[in-house]
């Protein structure tokens, strides 16, 4: 690193960096959702199967989900400066090729490897936040951090509804991919200015990554999310089977680990993330449940709007625009208050959460179909409030002591855990959707946002566990029984 990194003095350029980045993440983590609206356009485009289009939306989480924790470990010891710009040049070369592309098969291959290089760019915006701020700034830069992830996410439907009403048919859907190109570039530029440098320790490259490793967790990711983003073409009854290969893969994968540790060797996942450093395991668990929660609502809005009031992609979209508003601003203001009141922050966020999906849920059950769009404002507004409540703060508490070295790594396996919980949450919610729909379409929206608060419910369990453990720890800490809590940085 530079030296203003290394002695723990602020990187001079962190705040014109993070844009950078976060600019870049924001695409990454917004073609996972601004493509469902164009797919009707894209089959008619390409003449090609509903089956085949899935995998447009599929592959590319796929792809993404998998090489996350690899990623983060690559930049971790590769330098993330580096690794940024090999994967947001990647990026920006394969979402001209998914553009372009002149065949469906072409199509589905260009956005597999388009996934890849997204989930190779999302560790690096954790470990650079990790790397280039301390103290309350990283709390502030980590609510940039959410309301990028809350905002790509929830404004995906409306600019792709945008996009295609202004390129129109029959090809409108290329640009949805194409826009990405222009941005990348600036963005590439940018970042090769204003990201910090990192010196390399001289160690072979070879012998700090863990192949082994990789392909274990590799493999056992594959095969728990392969099943998930097939769920629409009935991959679960097709290849349950890969869940049970799935724990042992993933068995294996932990008990190579700790044998990496103990030849003092550098390991993929250090095993310690999730036994020694406070905070991470209820983080990841909270994290993963609430995007169980969070992102399989998308989908089913999608679906009820579209399919059962008739209403176009642009005008779908924006109908979940309060959410997005809501969620952008609360995740910049709760990255500034997480320092002064931690885990009550995702707790009253996911208590919003819950709250305001209930009472979505009641608003399309029972008001009449032409004032759903008016209705259905508030609730949303209180639910993406509280969304960026829970994201940008569960990410600093999440990662407050893990060891600046370890931050690529971590963060990716906290967002790998996040991708397999959207996978499961688009899986379920459209499985409940679709089984209600003889009932009526508001019958099925309303019974899939109910099972979307489940998951938040049980994320809200686990923080406020974690809150009473925050408690106790302090409590000990006053009486003078231990060290201070959530500052452990072990070798």
């Amino acid at each position: 690193m530079t030296a203003a990194v290394e002695d723990d003095r602020p990187d001079p350029n962190r705040w014109r960096a993070l844009a950078v980045t976060q600019l870049a993440g924001f695409m990454g983590l917004l073609d996972v959702s601004i493509v469902t609206v164009a797919l009707p356009s894209l089959q008619r485009g390409l003449d090609t199967s509903t089956a085949t289009v899935q995998w447009v939306v599929s592959g590319y989480a796929l792809t993404f989900g998998l090489v996350l924790v690899a990623a983060g470990r690559l930049g971790d010891a590769l330098g993330r400066r580096r690794m940024f710009l090999i994967a947001l040049s990647g990026f920006v070369l394969t979402s001209a090729l998914v553009g372009a592309a002149p065949t469906a098969e072409l199509l589905v291959a260009a956005r597999l490897l388009q996934g890849l290089t997204a989930g190779m760019l999302t560790p690096q915006n954790s470990g650079l936040i990790q790397d280039m701020f301390r103290g309350a700034e990283r709390g502030k830069a980590f609510g940039v951090f959410g309301a990028t992830v809350g905002l790509s996410t929830a404004v995906g439907p409306v600019l792709g509804g945008l996009i295609l009403a202004v390129a129109g048919e029959p090809d409108g859907w290329r640009w949805v991919f194409y826009v990405n190109v222009p941005i990348g570039l600036v963005a590439l530029v940018l970042a090769g200015r204003v990201l910090p440098v990192q010196r390399s320790t001289g160690e072979p490259v070879l012998s700090r990554i863990d192949f082994v490793g990789a392909g274990l967790l590799g493999a056992g990711v594959l095969c728990v999310l392969l099943p998930l983003v097939q769920a629409e073409t009935g991959g679960l009854s097709r290849l349950g089977w890969l869940f049970a290969l799935a724990v042992v893969l993933l068995v294996l994968f932990v008990c190579w680990e700790y044998r990496i540790v103990r030849l003092n060797r550098a390991p993929l996942l250090d095993p310690r993330l999730a036994r020694d450093t406070p905070g991470y395991p209820a983080g990841a668990a909270l994290g993963m449940l609430y995007f169980v929660g969070f992102s399989g609502i998308w989908l089913v809005f999608a679906l009820y709007f579209q399919a059962g009031l008739g209403y176009s992609p642009l005008q779908s979209g924006l109908v979940v625009t309060p959410f997005a508003l809501g969620s952008a601003v609360s995740a910049a203001v709760a990255g500034r208050l997480v320092s002064r009141y931690g885990r009550r922050l995702t707790v009253l966020g996911l208590s919003c959460v819950a709250v305001g999906l209930v009472a979505a849920a009641l608003v399309l059950r029972y008001v009449p179909a032409g004032s759903v769009g008016w209705m259905i404002v508030l609730p949303l507004l209180v639910a993406g409030l509280g969304g960026g409540a829970v994201i940008s703060p569960n990410t600093t508490l999440t990662l407050e002591s893990v060891p600046v070295r370890m931050a690529g790594t971590a963060a990716g396996a906290l967002q790998t855990g996040q991708r397999i919980g959207a996978a499961v949450g688009t899986a379920v919610l459209a499985t409940v959707f679709y089984a209600m729909v003889p009932a009526g379409y508001p019958m099925a929206i309303a019974a899939a946002l109910l099972t979307a608060v489940g998951f938040i419910g049980l994320a809200l369990v686990v923080a406020l566990l974690e809150q009473r453990a925050r408690r106790r720890q302090r409590q000990r800490v006053a009486a003078g029984h231990e060290a201070a809590p959530f500052d452990v940085h072990w070798a």
